[in-house]
């Protein structure tokens, strides 16, 4: 295990996890589909792969972009106003960003998953926990697909999550970036959670 992060300077600590949550809040998916005269959340997350769905391909990586780049902007302002803050900062960062994302202040908090966005984040805090995480996918998803996809019913994405994100955390407990990734999948385990229950109610 990781050592704990060391204690961070409140103040700015506090304004860029504040930052970090409301650049979460800013949903692409939510924001393109009101563009376009509706709101994906009536019938899908708002997402990359749910704009894909009900909006197409190039909608859909539009979207993913917006989200990526959220989490990057967060990370970016982050390592600028608290250079000091190391590990400690990045799992806040991460966390608040995915928060947003997850449940967006301006939006009813009511939002997506949280991938990207964490995604865009660990680009720049953690990018040898990123590149695990991309590598598990790109061998997880087609060999799931091809096999247990038509049994289990489930979507390659949370299955492929499943899978990725403790392989995500052996690296970054290998090389760093442990604790921003355990901040952001937290978060998106907690709204997984969230999600599963509606669905059964």
């Amino acid at each position: 295990m990781p050592d704990l992060p060391a204690p961070l300077p409140p103040v700015p600590t506090l304004l860029v996890t504040a930052a970090a949550f409301l650049l979460g809040s800013l949903v692409s998916g939510v924001l393109y589909s009101r563009a376009r005269g509706a709101d994906i959340r009536d019938r899908d997350l708002p997402g990359g792969s749910g704009t894909w769905r009900q909006f197409g391909r190039g909608a859909g990586i539009l979207v993913s972009a917006g989200d990526i780049v959220k989490g990057v902007v967060a990370a970016l302002l982050a390592r600028a106003l608290v250079p000091q803050g190391g590990e400690a900062l990045a799992a806040l960062v991460t966390g608040a960003v995915v928060a947003g994302h997850c449940y967006p202040v301006f939006f009813g908090f009511r939002g997506g998953g949280g991938i990207a966005p964490l995604l865009g984040a660990l680009l720049i805090f953690a990018p040898g926990v990123l590149l695990a995480l991309l590598l598990t996918a790109a061998v997880v998803i087609p060999t799931y697909k091809a096999t247990l996809q038509a049994r289990l019913k489930l979507n390659a994405v949370p299955f492929t999550t499943a899978v990725a994100v403790p392989v995500g955390l052996l690296a970054g407990a290998l090389s760093g970036g442990f604790w921003p990734l355990l901040a952001g999948g937290t978060v998106m385990a907690v709204r997984a959670a969230h999600l599963l229950r509606l669905e059964r109610a």
